[in-house]
């Protein structure tokens, strides 16, 4: 019986000698982070609109800079209507091959007679010079009550004689009384005066043209408010 028991005893051991070791339970690996996402960059804030008293306006982006002109569409119509038209292309006017075309007008041209304390004149699409010629002409629109009185006014240009202008146009850079009732007032800036004193100082040959081009890039239309009430028919 002792034996038998010692056998037993002996067994046991042998078989918990045996048995292989149960290894932990590995740990399971850490969850990879997740890469940041990039910081999305903020839009651009859009300079606020400016506020303006109705009307309607006239953009003109040059080399030096933005001016910006109300045009006085109730004093002279016509002119206006003219300078819209050749702005925004639909109105035909001379190319540079004296072709009549219809496209927007005031695109790539220059300043091409600047005269500090008088004025800076551009237009001409045909010669660049002044000397061009824009295929029509339109009446003169002379208004007692507009004076060239100061700065920033918007004059049609025209030959030595009365209803000779057409598409150039002057800015005055001081007042120049001597003006009035002699040039169409069609117009008026109301931002971007430094830019005029700027291009009439620039440095020019012997006929006032800029030695360096000062250009006339684009231009637009922009009306601010309502259209004013047409008059009544009769």
């Amino acid at each position: 019986m002792k034996r038998l028991s010692i056998l037993l005893l002996l067994a046991a051991g042998a078989f918990a000698q045996t048995t292989p070791p149960v290894s932990a339970p590995a740990k399971a690996p850490s969850p990879a982070k997740a890469p940041a996402a990039p910081a999305k960059k903020a839009a651009p804030v859009a300079a606020p609109e400016p506020d303006r008293p109705p009307g309607l306006y006239w953009i003109i982006n040059t080399s030096l800079g933005k001016i910006t002109a109300q045009l006085y569409e109730k004093e002279a119509p016509n002119t206006v209507r003219n300078f819209v038209a050749l702005t925004r292309g639909t109105k035909a006017a001379k190319d540079k091959a004296g072709k009549m075309t219809v496209r927007p007008y005031f695109t790539n041209l220059t300043f091409h007679r600047v005269i500090k304390g008088f004025m800076i004149q551009t237009g001409d699409g045909q010669s660049g010079d002044g000397s061009g010629d824009c295929g029509f002409t339109i009446k003169d629109e002379i208004v007692p009550s507009l004076k060239y009185d100061k700065p920033g006014m918007l004059g049609l240009a025209r030959m030595d004689r009365p209803n000779t202008g057409a598409c150039q146009f002057f800015i005055t850079d001081a007042a120049y009384p001597s003006l009035n009732n002699q040039y169409t007032i069609f117009g008026q800036v109301v931002d971007g005066q430094d830019v005029v004193a700027k291009i009439a100082s620039v440095p020019k040959d012997s006929n006032d043209k800029p030695r360096t081009p000062v250009k006339f890039i684009s231009a637009t239309i922009k009306r601010y408010g309502p259209p004013p009430t047409p008059p009544a028919a009769p």
